[in-house]
């Protein structure tokens, strides 16, 4: 199994409303709005790590409202 922490900057007052949308995203296992450089922190699980980069990295990049994202994949 594996892990990993993205890091989402939204648009301008759309990080309430995509946090709902992340938390839906299948293999999405966590997800808070935070203060900082980003506006959600989301953990994300994976039989693999192509799972967790290609699938969920890439559905939570497309979500709507999103301007940036950054994927740290878990060592432990």
């Amino acid at each position: 199994m594996a892990s990993a922490f993205i890091m989402i900057k939204t648009v301008a007052g759309k990080s309430e409303e995509l946090l709902a949308a992340v938390r839906e995203t299948a293999g999405i296992t966590e997800a808070h709005i935070v203060a900082g450089q980003y506006d959600i922190i989301a953990e994300a699980t994976g039989e693999e790590v192509y799972d967790v980069m290609q699938s969920v990295s890439t559905r939570v990049r497309d979500l709507d409202g999103v301007a940036d994202t950054r994927t740290y994949i878990s060592l432990e």
